[in-house]
């Protein structure tokens, strides 16, 4: 089960289910200012840069010898594939702040979160902080701003508990897994949320 949460809640998959969330999940209930409508090439485009691209090179680094495993336990081996989903990142947040100003907040999402995989990739120089907790805290963040979102409804604070839980089970998940500490995961929670905030504040 903590292997399959670690998997399914990878750092490079979350932005895609919050991505989903706002798209899909939410202009039926709440009108969310930047978000629709967006079309679904668009949104496949920065899938492709986000996800699938930096999935692919850190892939190829595994095959060919430059990292021990696509998994990155070894701390001082994870600065080369952070910048390179930091940069697949920052392409989808240019890519779709090109749509402004339907995907104005989408490309401010991924603009968070290439900050928050930057800050990622400096604090691991020196400690190993959970890049699952980041990645979480981000969805944390979001959850917590749709409580305040323009028109919001009885569906926010059921998504805040969900995504509270969720990162709740990942976390546990890195801890059973013993690919961080307490403090490893905490401090990547406080992260991602503090950074979420920070960017959808503008």
């Amino acid at each position: 089960m903590a292997q399959l949460l670690s998997i399914v809640f990878h750092p490079l998959l979350v932005p895609t289910y919050l991505v989903l969330l706002l798209c899909y999940g939410w202009p039926s209930r709440l009108p969310v200012p930047g978000v629709a409508p967006v079309p679904a090439t668009l949104l496949l485009q920065a899938w492709a840069l986000s996800f699938w691209l930096p999935s692919l090179l850190i892939g190829l680094m595994a095959r060919f010898g430059l990292i021990s495993s696509v998994e990155l336990p070894d701390r001082r081996q994870r600065t080369a594939p952070l910048l390179l989903a930091a940069g697949g990142f920052a392409a989808a947040a240019v890519l779709l702040a090109s749509y402004a100003p339907q995907a104005e907040l989408l490309s401010r999402l991924f603009a968070g979160i290439t900050v928050s995989v930057l800050l990622t990739t400096l604090i691991t120089l020196w400690w190993k902080i959970s890049a699952h907790g980041v990645g979480m805290g981000g969805a944390v963040g979001l959850g917590l701003w749709l409580l305040t979102a323009p028109g919001r409804g009885s569906a926010a604070p059921l998504t805040l508990l969900a995504v509270l839980l969720l990162a709740a089970a990942v976390g546990w998940a890195r801890l059973q897994l013993r690919a961080h500490t307490r403090a490893q995961v905490l401090a990547g929670l406080m992260l991602g949320t503090v950074i979420w905030l920070a960017f959808s504040a503008f």
